[in-house]
């Protein structure tokens, strides 16, 4: 375990920017490596066009022992060939791949009752690399990293000692960002350059569309101590100095503790005579005036949080446990706190029709929004739309979820390693559909997404982001 260890950042192509935030996930992996003594190596190929090249170079210049690549299902594509690099230039070098995937297909293949699609692709990532890792990766490394590793190794069970606690959260070290390039990321908030931060782990809650409801290690929430968190804050705003901090924690309201680190925020910007700007996730029906005016104090002007959908039906098929009502009186608190909210909302859920898309979009004009995203839903593995879906005995290649009240979605197959296509959260304006309902097809589903953001953006006044796509050329040097 003293040889070189290069862990790649893999390329997202499906985003139009890939340089505004960093993926702190290997850099939690790496730090946890060079506090136990090892040479630890990232290659980020983050926004990089040329990135086979550089990878190639890499390898024949430093020729590494070991290469750990962590991903989510977008990125495959990347990760199968960047593994075939490897496998070219280094065929000795052994491959460990972890990441929200692996974690996902793996939890999947666990609740088959019988081999399925989801044992059918975690066999093909075994015949992929050598290792794989699912679940937290900052202990579960050094088991990939020692002799004769097993083909997979689960951090994503609470029973086993990988599986980090509150007190490993507490006592790891924060992701090395010097062993990257942190100056090429640029990300804003109200004017003022940010940095991303993750306060804690999990979200306790089973919406359909949402990847990692069946993994306990995205399911359990586990949160860091306040005092670790304020730390790190502390350390970025003199190490970079920054003043923006984007929270990337999935609901910062599902704390208890969620106050307390406000106060906390509140009084590291007093005793650093420093005016922080913050952003974060919220959960809807869990927001409060009190969380409203101590994020406003604290430095927050804007708010994101997962709407989904104005049709009461369709929160109810994806298991959002809100209502919109609810979510228009999140907006309501919001307002009247002087927090701006970016409303995420969701397109081709169970049972979608054009009525409930139409519904969708009253909301949003309703509530005058400052800012949103409708997009698409991409059926995950590791969702209760791909893993409680059948086949579809009439159509090959389709598989279908139904809901209890008889509401169905349809999705076609999809090889995860080769699949090019949109995802969720891709780039607006170039929307694909694998979705489609007995209501809408999957053309019909693009269509009324197209017109919903058309329609909204020009009402509310709220312009197009940006689609420019920003990339860099690298070199080793």
């Amino acid at each position: 375990m003293d040889k070189k260890v290069c862990l790649i950042m893999t390329p997202s192509a499906f985003l139009s920017d890939q340089r505004v935030f960093v993926s702190l996930g290997a850099l939690k992996v790496a730090a946890a490596m060079e506090e136990k003594g090892l040479r630890v190596e990232v290659l980020d190929l983050s926004g990089t066009v040329n990135y086979e090249e550089v990878l190639c170079e890499y390898l024949r210049e430093t020729k590494p022992v070991t290469v750990g690549i962590t991903a989510t299902t977008p990125q495959m594509p990347a990760v199968a060939k960047i593994v075939a690099i490897i496998r070219h230039e280094q065929p000795t070098v052994r491959i460990i791949l972890g990441g929200a995937h692996v974690t996902l297909i793996n939890a999947s293949a666990r609740r088959e009752k019988s081999p399925g699609r989801a044992t059918v692709a975690l066999r093909q990532l075994k015949d992929l690399v050598d290792v794989l890792v699912a679940g937290d990766g900052e202990k579960a490394i050094f088991v990939a990293l020692g002799p004769n590793p097993p083909k997979l190794i689960s951090a994503d069970d609470p029973k086993s000692p990988l599986f980090l606690t509150r007190e490993d959260l507490a006592r790891l070290p924060w992701p090395d960002r010097e062993l990257i390039d942190i100056g090429s990321y640029h990300y804003r908030i109200e004017g003022e350059e940010a940095l991303s931060l993750v306060s804690q782990l999990g979200c306790p809650f089973g919406c359909g569309f949402c990847g990692g409801r069946h993994a306990p290690s995205f399911r359990r929430m586990r949160s860091r101590p306040i005092g670790s968190i304020l730390a790190e804050i502390e350390q970025l705003h003199q190490t970079y100095g920054v003043k923006g901090f984007m929270f990337f924690d999935d609901e910062l309201n599902v704390s208890p503790m969620f106050p307390k680190l406000l106060r906390g925020i509140i009084g590291l910007q007093e005793r650093l005579g420093a005016e922080f700007r913050l952003r974060g996730f919220v959960k809807s029906q869990l927001f409060t005036n009190e969380q409203a005016g101590l994020m406003y104090e604290a430095g927050f002007r804007w708010i994101l949080a997962g709407f989904e959908s104005g049709s009461d039906r369709m929160l109810q098929n994806m298991s959002k446990r809100s209502t919109a009502e609810e979510n228009t009186r999140c907006v309501e608190i919001a307002r009247a706190h002087q927090l701006k909210v970016k409303a995420l909302m969701s397109i081709g859920h169970p049972g979608e029709s054009s009525a409930t898309i139409q519904a969708t979009q009253k909301w949003l004009l309703e509530n005058g929004v400052d800012d949103f995203d409708a997009t698409i839903v991409t059926v995950y593995p590791g969702t209760s739309y791909h893993d409680e879906a059948v086949p579809d005995p009439t159509r090959a290649g389709v598989w279908v979820y139904t809901r209890p009240n008889g509401d169905r979605l349809y999705s076609r197959e999809i090889d995860w390693l080769a699949f090019s296509g949109s995802f969720y959260k891709g780039r607006p304006g170039e929307y694909q559909a694998n979705v489609f309902t007995d209501f809408l097809s999957a053309e019909e589903v693009v269509a009324r997404r197209d017109q919903v953001e058309q329609k909204v953006r020009e009402e509310l006044g709220i312009p197009y982001p940006q689609t420019v796509v920003q990339s860099i050329e690298h070199s080793i040097g």
